[in-house]
């Protein structure tokens, strides 16, 4: 039984979705506003179908990830902890060996924190994150879109 005048709620099916790339550039962006836009185009929710139980998200290329810039004092303070399971295991990696060494892990660790990555959803979404820690990409038969911030 339907109200008069209302139409039913659509769901779409994954088939129905087409798969764009999307190039964000982070030089000069703030970690987390970034990752955040970042999230939005994976999940889909730019899209007026999104729908929550299924990935009808975008593909996502980053570039120039090294010149990625935190606020305040976390460039001092921030730390990334591994932990291998066994005793002792735990290790410690500040931001800025982090820059130095992997910048590219930095986006991909600040957007899997803000991805529902305990599901298998969450981690199929995941895996079109593609992040370059220099403006040069081998993702161009993709044909991304630039987006524009």
């Amino acid at each position: 039984m339907s109200v008069q005048g209302k139409q039913p709620t659509k769901f779409f099916k994954t088939k129905q979705s087409e798969l764009n790339w999307y190039l964000f550039d982070a030089k000069g962006k703030t970690l987390g506003r970034l990752a955040s836009e970042i999230v939005k185009v994976l999940r889909g929710k730019h899209k007026p179908q999104y729908t929550p139980n299924m990935d009808c998200g975008d593909g996502v290329i980053v570039i120039n990830a090294k010149e990625v810039r935190v606020t305040g004092s976390k460039e001092a303070q921030k730390i990334y902890f591994r932990y291998s399971g066994f005793p002792g295991g735990l290790k410690e990696i500040p931001y800025r060996m982090m820059k130095e060494r992997h910048p590219e892990r930095i986006i991909e660790l600040a957007v899997k924190g803000m991805m529902p990555t305990k599901t298998p959803l969450g981690r199929q979404m995941l895996k079109k994150l593609r992040v370059y820690a220099d403006d040069q990409h081998n993702m161009v038969a993709q044909q991304p879109i630039i987006a524009g911030n």
